[in-house]
């Protein structure tokens, strides 16, 4: 199936629920790039933190769409046509999380863009959540594991996460701070035990790898749940759009 028709597909799902009977459920959109996508099976065990968010969530009144994608930017997801249905399906009071930075700041990408390029993107998609009276959410990418000869971790987002730092000021959101949280946990974790975080395999250990891997970039399902849980407890803080009285699950009684 082309592409432009999945999206299509896509798009008409998202507006058919608008239409539906049953009380309106809280929707949480996910976008971003391949930390935060869904995986498939092939690449197991590397996982997205999105995959399991929903995991922390009171999903019988939230419904999460994960549309974060492998290998995009700030611009490579808008000109690829993944914005626009997401932006076209927005409800008064839906959440976008929006989580950029990776790919664009490799130069060596063709879908990398300049500091200006990056603020302005982030600054666009801010504004066509807004517009469709929708809650931006902006989260600063997660650490990748790079490490010193001396064990400490080098902060390889330095430049791009102040950046989505900069645009929230500036914009007035929310903004999750998942590099400064995740580079706490590497860190206390150390070079050796933030192995388990990566998807770090031998050769041999798993089949979708023959040849084993080393990736620090992307997560075990380990890690995963540790960037979601990073992601949670900063919006349970924040509580963008009142969603603590629909999104949480509930402690359960003693």
């Amino acid at each position: 199936m082309k592409p432009y028709l999945i999206y299509s597909f896509i798009a008409l799902g998202f507006l058919g629920l608008a239409f539906t009977s049953s009380p309106r459920k809280m929707r949480v959109f996910l976008v971003g790039d391949s930390t935060m996508s869904e995986k498939q099976i092939s690449a197991y065990p590397e996982t997205g933190w999105g995959m399991v968010f929903s995991k922390f969530i009171d999903t019988s009144n939230t419904v999460i769409y994960n549309v974060a994608q492998n290998g995009r930017s700030t611009k490579s997801f808008k000109e690829e046509g993944r914005w626009a249905p997401v932006v076209d399906s927005l409800q008064k009071g839906d959440i976008v999380l929006i989580q950029f930075g990776h790919n664009d700041e490799i130069r060596t990408k063709v879908q990398s863009t300049t500091e200006k390029e990056f603020q302005n993107n982030l600054e666009k998609y801010v504004a066509d959540v807004k517009r469709k009276k929708a809650i931006p959410v902006l989260i600063t990418p997660a650490a990748r594991r790079s490490f010193g000869a001396d064990g400490k971790l080098e902060d390889t987002h330095k430049i791009y996460s102040e950046l989505v730092r900069k645009v929230a000021r500036k914009k007035k959101v929310a903004l999750v701070e998942l590099d400064r949280q995740s580079q706490a946990l590497l860190q206390s974790w150390g070079p050796e035990r933030s192995v388990w975080l990566f998807n770090h395999l031998k050769l041999g250990q798993n089949p979708n790898y023959p040849e084993g891997k080393e990736d620090n970039t992307h997560f075990s399902e380990l890690g995963a749940r540790k960037m979601a849980e990073i992601v949670y407890a900063e919006l349970k803080a924040l509580n963008p759009g009142g969603i603590n009285e629909h999104f949480f699950k509930a402690k359960p009684k003693n």
